[in-house]
């Protein structure tokens, strides 16, 4: 049976820093750690040897496997797996946001060039195979003007005074402690505290800020990551509900399942038609109005009424427009 080439890369990465720490190791202690023959061992010895990792056989009793003795890697016990999720490529355009486009590349040749042959091939895979692109489809991007001094302010720890608002209201000036960035798609968010709590800002919003000489007021058990999961759970547990009932032609289920901003939460068995009943908990009227509407004659409000009301009044204001 064929070894799978993960395994055996990660018992080669192994067995090199067993060979780093105990200097000599015979191929049935190697054997019996690693759960293979002492013939496997010899193949994968022949393999170190091949990717330029200076290894001997010694005769004899005593004898065994060997590095040289000035033989040294920067070798940091990095398994197989490991190596893949260190290199795996962060989204260009988030480092660009960062300012770290340049440092990425920089630090990914020296941590490149740190390595051994056979790690460098794996981390050069993982680049070469892998692409993240962090972005939604169509999605806008928004200006951040006061992106890098939120950044100054969070690695000085200095409070931020900033200007506040939507586009279509006045900004109100805040001063906050700033306490960590997240981006979720394209949109960077601000989290930082005001007067004792926690405030979730959209940084395209900020339309002015400034670093004051204000220590910032970090609390001591705040974790980032901890805080944007229990936010965002609360932000869809508080959404709008709005539950429609249809019936629908059972070809277009997997386009409902798809919709934005809706959830399907039941599908029934076909009925005597073919058709099936749906439950569609959608966020607002409108919602729900526009996507009926898109998809025509091959669905039917059941309820609310005022939702079927609003699907045949939208229905003949289409057919008077096109009547003309």
């Amino acid at each position: 049976m064929q070894k799978d080439p993960p395994m055996r890369a990660e018992r080669l990465l192994s067995i090199l820093m067993l060979l780093q720490v105990h200097r000599h190791m015979t191929a049935g202690e190697l054997a019996e750690r690693f759960h293979v023959s002492e013939r496997t061992i010899q193949r994968d010895m022949e393999a170190l040897s091949l990717a330029g990792v200076p290894v001997y056989a010694e005769r004899g009793n005593g004898g065994g496997w060997r590095l040289l003795e000035e033989y040294r890697t920067n070798l940091t016990g990095l398994n197989l797996s490991e190596i893949q999720a260190l290199f795996v490529q962060t989204p260009a355009r988030l480092l660009n946001d960062l300012g770290l486009n340049s440092a990425s590349d920089r630090a990914f040749a020296k941590l490149l060039a740190s390595l051994p042959e056979l790690q460098r091939r794996t981390a050069q895979q993982m680049r070469e195979r892998i692409h993240v692109d962090g972005a939604g489809w169509f999605v806008l991007e928004e200006e951040a003007p006061a992106f890098a001094t939120i950044q100054q302010a969070l690695w000085q720890d200095r409070k931020l005074r900033m200007a506040y608002g939507r586009s279509d209201a006045a900004a109100v000036e805040r001063l906050v402690d700033p306490l960590g960035l997240v981006v979720k798609g394209r949109i960077w968010y601000l989290i930082a505290c005001v007067e004792g709590e926690l405030r979730t800002y959209r940084v395209s919003r900020v339309a002015q800020a400034k670093v004051t000489e204000q220590p910032c007021a970090r609390p001591v058990d705040f974790d980032l990551a901890t805080y944007w999961a229990q936010s965002t759970a609360e932000f869809k547990a508080n959404l709008p509900q709005y539950l429609v009932v249809v019936r629908a032609d059972p070809e277009i289920v997997p386009s409902l399942r798809h919709m934005r901003f809706a959830r399907v939460q039941q599908v029934s068995a076909p009925e005597a038609d073919g058709w099936v009943r749906v439950d569609i908990l959608f966020e607002i009227e409108q919602e729900a109005l526009a996507q009926v509407l898109g998809f025509g004659p091959r669905i039917a409000v059941i309820e609310p009424v005022e939702l079927r009301d609003l699907v045949m009044q939208s229905a003949r204001t289409v057919l008077a427009l096109y009547g003309k």
